[in-house]
């Protein structure tokens, strides 16, 4: 039986008041579990990103209730939750959010003086290989390409091992065949990992290799037509 890693309970997100209010997420149930990849797909502005940040305790939400394995995130302080986002939570984001002045392998270690239990040397190695990145350890983010950046971004947060990985469009900088092998990457860790990750993308192309897919529409998530 898969275990139930995320839970989303009635959430809602509301931005101002008024005339000038915005309900970014309308009342949201949601539920991902171990070794599940998920896609959720729409156009900008749906409330996909909204959506990421309050399940990844960036955001607080306006009502409901978000659960990670087992715990109430939306009833901790800040404090707990910058906890919770270390130990529990792996982020892919569309900016690379790299360290300007750390190569690419410091970029690894500086987590293991934050964090246990990350990728021991034969998986980073394994990491760097499938993601064509093993000739890029020495360098700095200015010596990559955009493509580059995001594939060190991507190896970065799959090196702590999270429980739950969030992709923004990670593959919006790169190729069609770079994008395919990093899905493929992603499909296999879940699997491998019994992990679960969640990606933000506009590439219907890429959903082929998720177990499930939802549909965000002006704040509202349904699951995929074609999946339902």
């Amino acid at each position: 039986m898969m275990t139930t890693v995320l839970e989303l309970k009635q959430v809602t997100k509301t931005f101002g008041s008024g005339h000038k209010k915005v309900e970014a997420l309308k009342e949201t149930d949601f539920e991902a579990k171990r070794g599940e990849l998920i896609a959720i797909i729409g156009p900008s502005g749906s409330g996909k990103s909204t959506f990421l940040t309050i399940v990844g305790g960036l955001l607080s939400p306006t009502s409901g209730e978000v659960i990670l394995n087992g715990q109430n995130v939306t009833e901790m302080s800040e404090k707990q939750r910058s906890h919770i986002r270390l130990q529990e939570i792996g982020f892919i984001l569309q900016a690379s959010n790299l360290i300007p002045f750390l190569t690419v392998a410091k970029q690894m270690k500086l987590l293991d003086k934050v964090k246990k239990n990350n990728m021991t040397g034969d998986e980073i190695e394994q990491l760097y290989e499938d993601l064509g990145i093993g000739e890029l350890r020495g360098k700095y983010p200015s010596d990559l390409s955009g493509g580059e950046r995001q594939r060190v971004a991507i190896a970065k947060s799959l090196y702590s091992n999270p429980s739950i990985l969030l992709a923004d469009e990670p593959t919006a900088s790169l190729d069609s065949d770079r994008a395919y092998e990093v899905m493929e990457l992603l499909q296999r860790e879940t699997k491998s990992k019994n992990t679960t990750s969640i990606v933000v993308t506009h590439d219907t192309r890429l959903i082929s290799y998720c177990d499930k897919v939802y549909n965000m529409t002006d704040g509202v998530l349904k699951l995929y037509e074609e999946n339902a």
